[in-house]
């Protein structure tokens, strides 16, 4: 069989790329060399922020394209492919709804406003600051959320009881007007209606002259759906969210067993 005409490869982090204690196999890093010589970009594509996964892959940082902040933020090397920055009075009411919830007692939950420049919180809490300290390479605690002063790209709500059962419920009507994705076990992302993975995706579509039919792309929850989508070559995760499993068109082995690894090396049939 012919190996198929593969130009870029797009990755979700968190149970999908990584292993799971967190970290990049080991086998990624000569895989990338064999990308690279083959002239195949390779973008991580990740709620994360961007100074987190140019941290993750300081060593190889100039070699890759960066699909950030679920999509709201896509770079090529030091050079911005796309945004989308919420309106600020949008970021600043769901700041503010939120500390109702808490005080309510109604949510347990904390908030990250998550900007080009640096992800803030504003609580001191050791659970979620673990948490937080994660995900965000560039964070400042703040005394007033809403005295910050950046493009605000995300809005990610940490919910200690469950993201899906909880914070997503308790915001659902933001939905009429913007996204309200989950994007893991605890956490709720809030972002415009026009940001996900699948609209960045095809944004470095067409910066790189890349087809959908030479997208190859893996996924493994519910903010990782649109970047499956928008690639031919299209795997769920071996534990992936049912809803994931139901849109891709191929399955991949487990990220436990850096099933992203095999998978590539099978596509590129050496």
């Amino acid at each position: 069989m012919t190996a198929p005409d593969i130009r870029l490869i797009a990755v979700d982090m968190d149970g999908t790329l990584l292993l799971p204690d967190g970290t990049v196999p080991d086998s990624l890093w000569p895989l990338l060399q064999r990308l690279r010589e083959r002239g195949i970009a390779f973008a991580p594509a990740s709620g994360r922020q961007l100074a987190t996964l140019q941290a993750t892959f300081a060593g190889v940082d100039d070699e890759l394209d960066y699909i950030a902040e679920n999509g709201a933020y896509v770079v090529r090397g030091d050079v911005e492919v796309s945004s989308d920055a919420l309106e600020p009075a949008f970021a600043a009411s769901v700041v503010s709804r939120l500390r109702d919830f808490v005080a309510a007692g109604s949510l347990r939950a904390g908030i990250v406003v998550c900007g080009k420049t640096s992800a803030y919180i504003e609580t001191d809490d050791a659970e979620f600051v673990a948490e937080v300290d994660k995900y965000y390479a560039k964070l400042q605690r703040v005394p007033d959320l809403l005295a910050v002063d950046d493009q605000i790209l995300k809005l990610a709500i940490y919910d200690f009881d469950g993201g899906e059962a909880h914070t997503a419920p308790a915001f659902a009507d933001v939905r009429a007007t913007h996204q309200v994705v989950v994007s893991g076990q605890h956490w709720v992302d809030i972002m415009n209606a026009t940001v996900n993975k699948g609209v960045a995706l095809r944004n470095l579509q067409a910066a790189l002259g890349v087809t959908r039919a030479q997208t190859a792309a893996f996924g493994d929850y519910l903010n990782d759906i649109e970047l499956l989508q928008a690639a031919d070559w299209s795997y769920a995760m071996a534990e992936a969210h049912p809803d994931v499993v139901a849109v891709a068109r191929h399955r991949a082995p487990s990220h436990a067993d850096a099933g992203v690894i095999s998978v590539i090396k099978g596509l590129l049939d050496d």
